[in-house]
């Protein structure tokens, strides 16, 4: 029989529950009144032959903390435990941070950016939270979470865990529990919405660990870690265009024009100081794309060389934009990349890629598609197109009035809006011969970033049908992918993490009831939202975007986990099948946020904006990026000021990092970190200035 405490204190009710020891599989918690309309039960596994005592606190009307402790004896080996949770309803909604397709699989720590699994039936939700300062001291296996629709049951667990695939989490022997006292907690949230939707599942729990520990870890930092970002901007400057300039700055002629922009992408055995020969990682070449969109990192170098006088910049940047130009137009659509033709060099019996240069050039299309990995038979991709020509209007509006940028994008514009669906869908792909819509993601919010193309255009021509093709595309939007939590898009299975390409497309993974989301289209989604509720006041398209945002921020690092060893609050993973954190996408995001933060008067929002804008600068090679520079040099030791500046992507890409270097990657793409980074942060210098973005918060 339970021994059973009620401690009533003005509103707290704390329950204590001394668990006997188990026999067979589960221990269970009594569940309390208040929470028996939201859970049915609560059971845990052993831990070794120790039991716990178990302590469920009522902190609020709608929130609980459960702790678990143990005092051992001895060191306990044990492969696996569990807190398994059984809603008291069957859910209609499910969603977690990341897939676990097979009982196999889990959701390993590594991904706990804000950690919570959730679901909802009708009005009631319930919101299952590892607690993070309980993780944050553990000394046992890695945590985990499991979401088993079809059980309908939500798993707490502790593992240590292997990374098969990229990148899948699956449990892994050798767990072991040290002599002395253990603690496991985890905060249950449960809602009665007022009417029969829950329109926004995220908010409270993004409220819940920003309050908690999001805002709190973000002024830690930058007190204890200041970060001058327009010096920031100056180290990515400087690397790009001094200092590994022979390598990263390409320049040539094309149709009687001098052109030039920084190459895709360099690796660490093209820095000045690598011991050994250069290996290029892909083809030289200049991409004009949704990521790596070179017009885009202009932009930010024209403002930076604008402000601080730097006219050797300035014409850097105008000859990017020349070459945006220059890419040809065929019945409106264009490719997104200009490359060079590369061979195979011999040096001491090894062999290694090189270019064979700028007099070799063509023009293709991205190779992360789902048909042909050869840049020069890719499709075209309406998804690069509509970024770079909104990058054109951009440029138009904000730096120079070059009507050529305008017309540019008026001629796609008009392509583009004779290839719109019945039912308001742009296509992803056209053919390359044809230009005949192709198949997949023929209804995706990929048509989001269109739409605010569109809008954008339309405020600069006021040409009615632009407008109504957008609003009619994003109805689209809302409809099939925005309420279903359809969010794929051509990095969900045809980049680096190919998990469902072939089956999954349209497809729920069944044991999640979720789809293979990314949170790129999310942003474009939220993005639109927020264009056409300025373009027409209609409350609705704001109230729709304020639900995607927060599906959006539910990856970003709402905490500073111990096991995370460079500065992450702020930053942003990438889907719910991927181990990145600090992505440099938070440079895209970090505006959206705060734009919205000043739409809805919501100091949360502006913090997260203006963390996810300092965050996009924390893995750049800098001596004031101390804990990032520590990693660096640990991972390449002959790195030094000379490459001040360089810049992965992101930060534990394969979802093993370690103190001594074990995240850091060895390439860097300008457009698609440092270079990005200075453009978010150059932007939203001159759209809030420098006052708004030095807040204190």
């Amino acid at each position: 029989m339970y021994l059973f405490f009620l401690i009533c204190r003005r509103s707290l009710i704390t329950c204590f529950f001394f668990l006997p020891l188990a026999t067979g599989f589960s221990q269970s918690v009594k569940v309390p009144v208040p929470l028996r309309t939201f859970i049915q039960s609560i059971n845990s596994q052993p831990l070794g032959n120790y039991k716990p005592v178990t302590r469920l606190e009522q902190l609020s009307d709608t929130l609980f903390h459960l702790q678990m402790d143990w005092v051992m004896k001895d060191t306990v080996k044990q492969d696996d435990w569990q807190l398994q949770i059984t809603p008291a309803f069957q859910p209609d909604f499910h969603w977690a941070p990341h897939l676990t397709p097979t009982p196999d699989h889990i959701i390993n720590q590594h991904v706990f950016r804000t950690p919570a699994m959730l679901v909802t039936k009708g009005r009631l939700q319930l919101a299952v939270m590892p607690d993070p300062d309980i993780l944050s001291k553990n000394q046992g296996p890695d945590w985990y979470m499991d979401l088993d629709a079809p059980k309908n049951r939500l798993t707490l667990g502790m593992s240590l865990a292997d990374v098969p695939e990229h990148t899948a989490f699956v449990r892994a022997p050798g767990g072991v529990y040290p002599p002395g006292a253990f603690r496991f907690g985890c905060y249950l949230m449960i809602h009665k919405a007022p009417d029969q939707t829950i329109a926004d599942p995220w908010r409270p729990v993004l409220s819940f660990f920003w309050k908690n520990w999001g805002a709190k870890a973000w002024a830690d930092i930058k007190m204890a870690a200041p970060l001058d970002l327009d010096l920031q901007c100056k180290r990515a400057y400087d690397w790009a265009f001094v200092h590994w300039k022979p390598t990263v700055w390409q320049e040539f002629e094309l149709n009687g024009t001098t052109v030039g922009a920084p190459q895709f992408i360099v690796n660490v055995t093209q820095s000045p100081n690598y011991p050994g020969e250069v290996d290029e990682r892909e083809f030289r070449s200049i991409w004009n794309q949704a990521w790596f969109n070179s017009l885009r990192s202009a932009a930010g170098l024209y403002r930076y060389a604008r402000r601080h006088q730097v006219p050797e910049w300035l014409e850097y940047a105008r000859k990017t934009k020349e070459l945006a130009l220059a890419f040809p137009q065929t019945r409106g659509f264009f490719p997104g990349l200009i490359g060079t033709e590369m061979e195979e060099v011999m040096i001491d019996g090894k062999s290694y890629n090189r270019t064979k240069g700028w007099s070799t050039r063509f023009f293709g299309n991205s190779d992360r598609n789902p048909y042909v990995r050869d840049a020069r038979l890719a499709p075209y991709h309406i998804l690069d197109m509509s970024f770079t020509a909104n990058q054109m209007l951009i440029w138009y509006t904000d730096l120079e009035k070059d009507d050529r940028l305008l017309n540019y994008a008026a001629t796609y514009a008009d392509a583009l809006l004779g290839i719109q669906d019945k039912t308001g869908f742009f296509p992803a792909w056209l053919d390359l011969q044809t230009l005949q819509p192709l198949a997949h993601l023929s209804r995706s919010p990929e048509t989001s970033l269109s739409v605010s193309f569109l809008l954008r255009l339309y405020n600069i021509v006021k040409v009615e049908k632009y407008r109504e093709a957008a609003l009619k595309a994003l109805s689209a939007v809302i409809q099939h992918n925005l309420l279903s939590g359809q969010w794929e898009d051509f990095e969900t299975y045809w980049s680096c993490s190919p998990f469902g390409r072939d089956s999954l497309e349209g497809k729920k993974i069944a044991r999640n009831n979720m789809y293979k989301q990314n949170n790129f289209c999310m942003s474009w989604t939220a993005e639109a939202l927020l264009d056409a509720y300025r373009a027409t006041g209609q409350r609705h398209y704001l109230e729709y975007g304020q639900r995607t945002l927060d599906e959006l921020l539910m990856t970003q690092a709402s905490w500073q986990p111990p096991f995370i060893y460079v500065d992450a609050i702020g930053g942003f993973g990438v889907m719910n099948y991927d181990a990145d954190w600090i992505d440099a996408r938070q440079s895209l995001f970090a505006e959206l946020i705060m734009n919205y933060g000043k739409t809805l008067n919501s100091g949360e929002y502006i913090q997260r904006g203006l963390a996810a804008m300092r965050a996009s600068f924390l893995m750049i090679y800098s001596p004031e990026n101390t804990k990032t520079k520590l990693q660096w040099e640990a991972k390449w030791p002959f790195f030094n000021a000379a490459d001040y500046g360089f810049m992965m992507e992101n930060y534990g890409h394969e979802g093993k990092p370690t103190p001594a270097g074990g995240g850091i990657g060895e390439f860097s793409i300008f457009s698609w970190g440092s270079g990005a980074a200075a453009e978010g942060y150059n932007r939203m210098l001159d759209r809030y200035g420098k006052a708004l973005l030095e807040l204190p918060d």
